[in-house]
């Protein structure tokens, strides 16, 4: 019954999204995609609520690279590229900026989290013309399966599967698989496979 209720509304927030759709097609071939996407990405944001979260889920569904069933984007959260992925199961805190991004499934991002296309977006290596105008690298992301991203973090490089980052971590080089990462700039203090515990059979 729970399952035959979550697919009612998710077809009721397609319905519903749809004439937000048309507008963002209309606006996407006038500004640019990138533009627009950006642009509609900080109105519905806005919306509170589970009504928000279903409803940002309908549009990601149709305007992102991939927007898989079960995601959750929390209220405040901005993504700045429509070429932004994001698998099954995961879920986005309040208030994240996220660019382009690819979030593999099952991970779990808390609130305030800023993961962003690497350390080179903006050159500093000419003092003639300003750091504005200076082209930078956007490198693509990736948040592997099964990571968890802590509070007020930033991330700035590949992390593995399976890894932890502590709160206010700011990464700024890749984590292997199974990492756990605390710091600024983040190190790595452990290896979940040394800390995992044996499941036990349920009696």
């Amino acid at each position: 019954m729970k399952e035959l209720i979550k697919a009612s509304v998710r077809t009721a927030s397609t319905v519903t999204i749809l004439p937000v759709l048309a507008v963002y097609a209309v606006v996407a071939t006038c500004v640019g995609q990138c533009t627009a996407f950006t642009a509609f990405s900080q109105f519905l944001c806005r919306l509170p609520g589970k009504t928000g979260v279903y409803l940002r889920h309908a549009f990601y569904k149709f305007t992102a690279a991939k927007c898989e069933r079960d995601v959750f984007v929390g209220y405040g959260t901005i993504f700045s590229d429509p070429q932004v992925s994001l698998e099954k199961s995961t879920y986005i805190g309040n208030y994240c900026s996220i660019g382009n991004i690819t979030i593999e499934k099952d991970v779990l991002i808390a609130s305030h989290v800023s993961i962003m296309n690497g350390t080179g977006q903006h050159r500093i290596d000419r003092l003639d013309i300003p750091v504005r105008e200076q082209v930078g690298k956007f490198p693509p992301i990736t948040i592997g399966q099964d990571s968890w991203i802590g509070e007020k973090a930033t991330v700035a490089a590949n992390v593995g599967k399976h890894c932890v980052v502590g709160a206010g971590a700011v990464v700024l080089s890749d984590l292997p698989d199974y990492a756990i990462a605390v710091g600024v700039p983040a190190k790595i203090i452990g290896d979940r496979r040394k800390q995992a515990t044996k499941p036990t059979n349920a009696e």
